[in-house]
């Protein structure tokens, strides 16, 4: 808990101006609490913003209901993390040690206070996603996760949890610990699950029920309607929310697995301007999305999107697969390309058991002091390649063609071929998965024939399909089935496709760059097409 103390010394040394506290006053209600009393319920929606005026409140641990730590907050404090700005559900509560009197603010209003204000908006945010990053580091969380070392479910649910950056514990089932949640859930001790709190048991263990649960799959009423619509979260989706909400239009962004697509999945990005010691996927978009979120802008994951229709008044509405319709002025699609699968047998069965698509810290822990090989030759390959040899006692890099000179950057390229814990294998591809329950090895065939290779993981990087069936012919694709975009096709700017309202950005788009920078600098400047769009729609 050092971090979380150091965090509300940082708040003290900093704390919400006279003028802030001011504004709030004017939107919010004072509540006096007694002491003992819960001021925010662990798993309850974090719809008000909680302002220390006098008195001391505790974090509360939802699975124990005691404090959390030694650190409490004083007045001049508040209490909350990132669930706050995306509208979800308190990952931690928060009770009154002594009488004390608290602000309480709206989120909505709350919301736009940080708008009008940004030094305002920079304490509040930079508080929470201290207080994030330290739960996320010391895997403090109500989200408890039992057997994932047996479960293919369990490592679902862990790949989703850390790839949207939710805090989660994992606790082996053959332990003392897991022997007491499972008591204490009524649930077979040998049998894998995923709890909430004390005992509430997610059931199925899936990323959609996790994300029921803890508020990431908002709830979208039937007759809302948005300004935009962004289908797909990567760095150009992301971007695009960000700047929706600066420009004030009432966006929502949909996401079928985690926010950061498949840049996200990237260990380390070196060739990202402003970082010359290089940063994540995940870190990089994931800092895009508290941007967004600080401005309003909703986010809903998991969530695909199923079929796209316009109706007579030539608004946009998108069936969700959970059969939820959403309904905007305009579409983005910012959905990107997704790896290819092998057309190998066995392929789905060993899917989260030895066959994974991202390389990060969650499969790097399947697989450690292992040998592993990654099939792909771009530069997602490259990266993971690095990043598996920190872990992994060696990785074979598989690519079908004669070299990798012409899909990698020349920096990355020489750095595997440097590393003693890396061997590039060309003109070879894998032709069998071997294995009982998990994969155990694998078949490789190349000019010297076929042979084995005795590997505990397998990672698939290879191809770039875009995700573009649900357009339902309402756009024009080419051949590839990429979006195709500008006057070619009768857009009205460069981002615009066939179907007027409707824009492509990033990786998606038919012609674009597939670069991480490019795809953000899509999502940004669309947006002032997005806009006179809108306000034409609205009149």
């Amino acid at each position: 808990m050092e971090n979380f103390a150091a965090d509300l010394k940082t708040m003290v040394r900093t704390p919400l101006e006279d003028a802030h506290v001011k504004a709030m006053r004017e939107v919010g209600v004072v509540s006096v609490k007694k002491a003992g009393e819960m001021v925010q319920e662990p798993g309850a929606a974090t719809d008000e913003f909680h302002y220390v005026l006098s008195g001391e409140l505790e974090a509360v641990d939802p699975r124990t209901n005691t404090r959390m730590g030694n650190a409490t907050l004083g007045p001049r404090q508040f209490f909350g993390d990132l669930q706050f700005l995306s509208g979800g559900k308190s990952l931690a509560g928060a009770r009154a040690v002594v009488d004390s009197e608290l602000l309480c603010v709206p989120r909505a209003e709350m919301l736009r206070l940080m708008g009008d204000m940004p030094e305002m908006s920079d304490i509040i945010v930079t508080v929470l996603a201290a207080r994030r990053r330290r739960a996320l580091e010391e895997s403090d969380s109500a989200l408890t996760l039992l057997g994932g070392e047996q479960s293919v479910d369990i490592r679902r649910v862990a790949s989703f949890a850390a790839r949207n950056r939710i805090p989660y514990r994992e606790v082996a089932i053959h332990s003392e610990e897991g022997d007491a949640i499972a008591a204490r859930c009524n649930i077979d001790r040998a049998y894998p699950a995923v709890i909430f709190g004390q005992g509430q048991k997610i059931d199925p263990p899936t990323p959609e029920a996790v994300a029921a649960v803890i508020g990431l799959d908002i709830a979208v009423a039937s007759d809302e309607l948005f300004d935009v619509l962004i289908v797909g979260g990567g760095p150009s989706g992301v971007a695009a929310a960000v700047y929706a909400g600066a420009e004030g239009l009432k966006a929502l962004v949909v996401e079928d697995l985690a926010i950061g697509g498949q840049a996200g999945t990237s260990s380390r990005i070196e060739n990202y301007m402003g970082f010359p010691t290089g940063i994540s996927g995940g870190d990089l978009v994931g800092r895009g999305e508290v941007q967004a979120m600080k401005f309003g802008t909703r986010f809903a994951v998991p969530r695909r999107a199923a079929t796209l229709t316009q109706c007579e008044k030539r608004r946009f509405h998108v069936a969700l697969d959970n059969g939820q319709s959403v309904s905007a002025r305009a579409l983005i699609v910012a959905t990107g390309v997704q790896y290819r699968k092998m057309p190998l047998d066995r392929l789905e069965e060993f899917e989260g058991a030895g066959v994974y698509y991202a390389a990060t810290e969650v499969e790097a822990r399947w697989c450690r002091a292992s040998e592993v090989a990654i099939i792909g030759g771009g530069n997602s390959a490259g990266q993971a390649a690095m990043y598996l040899t920190r872990t992994c006692s060696h990785v074979h890099v598989l690519v079908r063609g004669p070299s990798l000179a012409a899909s990698m950057s020349d920096y990355l390229l020489s750095r595997l071929m440097a590393h003693p814990k890396i061997t590039i294998h060309t003109g070879t591809q894998v032709s069998e998965l071997k294995g009982k329950d998990v994969l155990e090895g694998v078949t490789v065939q190349s000019e010297d024939g076929d042979r084995p290779l005795g590997i505990a993981a397998l990672f698939v990087m290879v191809g770039a399909a875009p995700n573009t069936e649900w357009l339902s012919g309402l756009v024009e694709l080419d051949d590839k089935g990429f979006v195709l975009t500008g006057a070619a096709v009768g857009g009205r700017t460069q981002y615009e496709t066939s179907c007027p309202g409707v824009y492509a950005v990033g990786d998606v788009r038919a012609t674009s760059v597939k670069r991480v920078a490019s795809a953000v600098g899509e999502g940004s400047v669309v947006m002032s097409a997005v806009w006179d769009h809108v306000n034409a729609a609205s009149d």
